[in-house]
Formats: C-alpha cells, sequence, structure tokens
C-alpha cells in the first residue's frame, strides 16, 4: 500500500541545544515504532540541520551504506579510512561502512548546513570499507548503489514539468525542494511517498521549481 509520510509527521531528533536538528522518517536511535523499522533496503531517512559550528562526534558504523546529499552549506566528512572532504550541494556522498569505519561529520563553517541522509542494508555483510563523492550530480543521472541493488534518481523539475521513475519493488521519494505531484498525492518539502511495487509513475512540478530524490530499490533487506 501507498504510504505518504508528510514532513511534520516525521519523528523529532537531533540535539537543539547543540546545534543539531533531525527529522527522522523510520525508527531510529531512541525512537523505535515496530510498524515503521524501514522499506526495502532503506532503514534511515533523515533530514538535519546543523547550526555553524555543530557537528556529530566520531561514531562507528558497520554494514551500512550510507548516501549524503547536501542541500545548502557544507559537510565536512572525516573518517578512519583517512579521508577528509568537503560536501557541497548537488554533490553525493557515499560510504560503504562494510566491516566497520568510524566517521565524524560537522559543519565548519558559519553558513547552516541542511543535508538528507538515508541509510540502507547492503546486500551481502563485510568487506572493506570505502567512500566516493560524485560532484554535481546532473538531473536525470543515476546513481547505482550495487552492494544495496538500489539506484539513486535526481529529478529537478520546473513548474508543469514532468519526468518518469523507475518501476521498482520498492520506490522511495522524498521532495528535496518545492511541490511535486505524485501518484495521485500532492507532496512538498520535506514530504515522502514509499510506493511497493511502482508502476508507471511520474513526478510533475508544481510552483516554480522542485527537487526530488527517488530511490529504485529491489533487494529484499537482510538482517545482521
Amino acid at each position: 500500500m501507498t504510504y505518504v509520510q508528510r514532513a511534520a509527521d516525521r519523528f523529532r531528533g537531533g540535539d537543539p541545544a547543540a546545534g543539531i536538528e533531525t527529522w527522522h522518517a523510520f525508527s531510529f536511535s531512541g525512537f523505535y515504532d515496530p510498524d515503521n523499522v524501514r522499506f526495502g533496503p532503506l532503514a534511515a531517512c533523515n533530514e538535519e540541520r546543523l547550526a555553524g559550528g555543530a557537528g556529530f562526534a566520531e561514531h562507528p558504523h558497520r554494514d551500512v551504506e550510507i548516501v549524503t546529499w547536501v542541500i545548502e552549506g557544507e559537510l565536512t566528512h572525516e573518517d578512519s579510512t583517512g579521508q577528509v572532504v568537503t560536501v557541497r550541494p548537488g554533490d553525493l556522498q557515499r560510504l560503504s561502512a562494510g566491516s566497520g569505519v568510524r566517521h565524524t561529520e560537522r559543519n565548519a563553517g558559519s553558513v547552516p548546513l541542511r543535508f538528507v541522509q538515508m541509510w540502507l542494508t547492503p546486500s551481502e555483510f563485510g568487506g572493506e570499507p570505502s567512500y566516493e563523492v560524485v560532484r554535481g550530480i546532473a538531473d536525470g543521472t543515476p546513481y547505482a548503489l550495487r552492494r544495496a541493488e538500489a539506484v539513486l534518481h535526481v529529478r529537478r523539475l520546473r513548474s508543469g514539468d514532468r519526468a518518469a521513475l523507475p518501476d521498482a519493488p520498492w520506490l522511495y521519494a522524498h521532495v528535496v525542494r518545492g511541490a511535486v505531484r505524485l501518484a495521485g498525492e500532492v507532496l512538498r518539502e520535506g514530504d515522502a511517498i514509499r510506493v511497493p511495487d511502482a508502476v508507471g509513475l511520474t513526478v510533475e512540478a508544481i510552483g516554480s521549481r522542485a527537487e526530488v530524490l527517488a530511490w529504485e530499490m529491489h533487494a529484499e533487506p537482510r538482517f545482521g
């Protein structure tokens, strides 16, 4: 069954006193809902806002694929593989935790930082951690997350524009900017939709411009 999650219905987390505001789409950290644990292999879709100088201290991950999309500001990433990278709007960051990795994420500047971070369960566990940043992904360019048998599609649309979305056993779309019409629903900034067994869907912009992240997912979720 198609499910729409409005931005206002997300679980509020983070640490506002430390300059960290977070909105969770799924069960996460201290919030647990047994009916909202994952959708296909997608286990987290967090919208994060970090004030200047705020960030997440070093912490570990394993057996998870972490994809980050910066909307505004700049994200500084450091990890135990030696990567020190600044990720900017329109860039896609992918961290494959493999058998284990530690990292930090912070807003090293003074401009507020806003990003979406998505976690997917890989089809195979273990292996060496790996990292990649793809700069300036163009509209319509798919990004294949092979370890999770998933593909991320970026759709940037102007008013009245319409674009096809892929058919997939699990299709998840998150509105980054603007408003769109999708599967008979009007979705606005921060809203998301989950469509099982998606076939023949299109997304249409409402208003001046819109940006949507859409996950095409094919793998059954695995549990460690």
